[in-house]
C-alpha cells in the first residue's frame, strides 16, 4: 500500500495560510481541520477558508469535518472543491446518505472515529467509504500526545478492510511524529496527518520528508518479518 502524508493546517499560522500551504507541496494532501465548538470544544476554519484555500493551492484538500451536522454541512465542502470529505460517525445522523452525497460530487468519502469508538458497529458502511480515519487523539486540539490505546483498533481496522477488499484507506490523525508514526505503519495504517511534526519544524518540508521516509522504512521491515513468517509457516 502506498503510504501518505497529510500536514494539518490546524499547526499552521492562520494568517500566512497559502505560504503555508506551498511550504509542504511535497505532501500528498493539505488536512484541514473544521471545528465548530459544539462537536468539540474549538472553533477553528469553516467553508469560506476552504474556498479560498481551494483558490491559492493546487493541493488536494484533505476536510474533516469534527461538527455537529456533517449531514447538512459536508456536500458543501465536496462542492468547494475539497478532495476528500470526512464525517464523524458519532454525529452523522444519516452517514449513507451523506457519503454517497459526497462521493456524487466527485470528492472521496471517509467516516472518523473518535478514540473510544468502536469500529465493528459500523462495518456495513465499508462499502460507502474510501478512507476510514481513526483519531489517535481525542479529537479538539493539536499538539496532543500520541493515545496508544487506539494501536489495536487500527490493527482490526486494517483486518476489516482486508475482508472487504482493501481498497479503503486506514488514515490517523493526532500526535502523529518521529516518535509513533512508525507504530501506525507496523498496525496497518498508510495515511499519516501530522500537524505539529510539520508546522512546528524549522523546515515543513523536510519534515514531511522525514515522516516519509520513516514510514517507508518502517513498511519495508515489516513486510520482511511477515515475508519471515511466511516461510517458517
Amino acid at each position: 500500500m502506498a503510504l501518505q502524508i497529510s500536514p494539518s493546517i490546524l499547526s499552521a499560522d492562520f494568517a500566512r495560510l497559502a505560504d503555508e500551504a506551498a511550504a509542504v507541496t511535497n505532501a500528498d494532501w493539505l488536512h484541514v481541520d473544521v471545528m465548530d465548538n459544539h462537536f468539540v470544544p474549538n472553533l477553528t476554519l469553516g467553508l469560506p477558508v476552504v474556498e479560498a484555500l481551494r483558490k491559492a493551492t493546487s493541493m488536494p484538500l484533505d476536510c474533516h469535518l469534527m461538527i455537529e451536522d456533517p449531514d447538512r454541512w459536508a456536500p458543501p465542502y465536496a462542492e468547494a472543491g475539497a478532495g476528500s470529505v470526512t464525517i464523524h460517525v458519532e454525529a452523522a445522523k444519516s452517514p449513507v446518505r451523506t457519503l454517497r452525497e459526497i462521493r456524487s460530487l466527485g470528492a472521496r468519502a471517509a467516516i472518523a472515529f473518535n478514540p473510544a469508538t468502536a469500529i465493528e458497529p459500523f462495518e456495513d458502511l465499508l462499502g460507502e467509504v474510501d478512507m476510514l480515519l481513526l483519531m489517535t487523539v481525542e479529537p479538539g486540539f493539536g499538539g496532543q500526545k500520541f493515545l496508544d490505546m487506539v494501536l489495536p483498533k487500527i490493527r482490526r481496522a486494517r483486518a476489516l478492510i482486508e475482508r472487504h477488499g482493501g481498497q479503503i484507506w486506514l488514515q490517523v490523525d493526532g500526535g502523529v511524529d518521529a516518535d509513533t508514526i512508525e507504530r501506525c505503519v507496523v498496525a496497518g495504517a498508510d495515511v499519516f496527518v501530522a500537524g505539529s511534526a510539520v508546522y512546528g519544524a524549522s523546515d515543513p518540508a523536510a519534515a514531511v520528508d522525514a515522516l516519509r521516509f520513516q514510514a517507508e522504512q518502517a513498511q519495508a521491515e515489516q513486510a520482511q518479518v511477515e515475508r519471515a513468517l511466511d516461510e517458517r509457516a
